[in-house]
């Protein structure tokens, strides 16, 4: 195979600022693709650096309100990206709308432009009236003209970027997340988690981890608790992450049985996810779901919103249970299988499978070499 120079745009990273799914995405294809091709990854940071492979290098952006903050964060990483531009780079990949300034700086060159989720999706299939709304929008849909090639993460989200921005579907290739599924694989003893938590070690845990904001529904899961709890009175939930939600979810949640952990680290959440039965994915609006992935690897049952990417790769009462994202739905969902050990095993087992099959950062990255042999023709 001809060996690329890549370089790989994306305001964030695992290494250096990290805010969402995102940072995983972008992070582990690029150590992927560093296994065959040279890979450089430009991200906002105070100090470059090298790591499995990768050269990163970063650029602290400022600006009083996040179009300026990331206009000046392309206008740096473009900066950055000329003191490497030779030999030139073959292809440069750029993810979601906050570098697409750099895109417009680089549209002569070959260029990829991913997808992750819209601003539409990520407010509810709401078109806002507040101005950064309709920018945001604005560069998303300019990023997709300028580009020669665009990715999205699912089908779902692939038809809703062709249709809100009259993209070509000549233009557009669906490319999962992936994941690396090895590293779920953790020796614990679940009841030991579930101790440090005050849970005693055959009581029923379920896990929410994620954002908690409207997109992501941790309050349709909140919702759910009193009916999940009417069903199996030992139940006890776990709630990780941050977010604009959060305070909210605390006060409406008195007297039922549910922690919330805040942020947790990496190692953390394995472990938690390791000592969890159950996971749920409430999601309004998913365009793909890496926890999905995340929980399968862990060979966890999952309840999941039969919602973008979660319903396209979830086979219903296989390796997953698919349902109404709403309070009813998923009661309904986790009461389904709550109480029957062996399916929840069997879901579990035959979602890493399909992990192992489909979901490998190995087969996700040569899909992404064939998008990058497409906007190089």
């Amino acid at each position: 195979m001809e060996t690329l120079k890549i370089a790989i745009f994306s305001w964030e990273s695992l290494y250096s600022d990290r805010v969402g799914g995102l940072a995983s995405a972008a992070t582990y294809m690029a150590q992927t693709l560093a296994k065959r091709h040279e890979v450089h990854f430009f991200t906002r940071g105070d100090k470059d650096f090298n790591l499995f492979n990768v050269q990163y290098h970063v650029w602290r952006p400022y600006g009083r309100n996040i179009i300026e903050y990331c206009n000046d964060l392309s206008h740096g990483l473009v900066a950055r990206f000329r003191d490497f531009d030779n030999p030139p780079f073959d292809i440069i990949h750029f993810n979601d709308w906050h570098v697409i300034e750099a895109m417009h700086l680089l549209k002569e060159r070959n260029t990829v432009f991913s997808f992750h989720s819209t601003e539409y999706g990520r407010n509810g299939g709401y078109f806002g009236d507040w101005w950064e709304f309709k920018d945001i929008s604005g560069k998303e849909w300019y990023g997709a003209l300028i580009a020669k090639r665009v990715t999205a993460v699912s089908k779902t989200l692939c038809n809703e970027i062709v249709n809100l921005y009259n993209v070509p579907q000549w233009k557009t290739d669906v490319i999962p997340n992936g994941v690396v599924p090895e590293q779920f694989d953790v020796a614990i003893d679940p009841g030991d988690i579930k101790r440090r938590y005050g849970i005693h070690p055959f009581t029923p845990l379920i896990l929410y981890i994620g954002r908690m904001a409207y997109q992501k529904g941790p309050d349709l899961f909140i919702d759910a608790l009193p009916a999940i709890r009417a069903h199996r009175d030992d139940v006890r939930a776990i709630c990780a992450g941050t977010g604009g939600m959060l305070q909210h979810l605390q006060n409406s949640s008195y007297g039922l049985p549910v922690q919330f952990t805040g942020f947790i680290s990496d190692s953390e959440y394995i472990r938690l996810l390791n000592a969890s039965d159950i996971v749920v994915i409430p999601s309004r609006n998913e365009p793909f779901g890496i926890v999905l992935l995340e929980a399968w690897s862990a060979r966890k049952g999952v309840v999941a919103s039969a919602v973008g990417g979660l319903s396209e790769n979830i086979s219903h009462l296989e390796d997953g249970v698919l349902v109404e994202p709403s309070p009813q739905g998923i009661a309904w969902g986790v009461n389904e299988i709550i109480n029957n050990p062996d399916m929840i095993s069997s879901i579990g087992r035959k979602g890493r499978k399909k992990t192992d099959r489909l979901f490998h950062w190995k087969k996700i990255s040569e899909q992404m070499v064939e998008v990058y042999k497409k906007a190089m023709q």
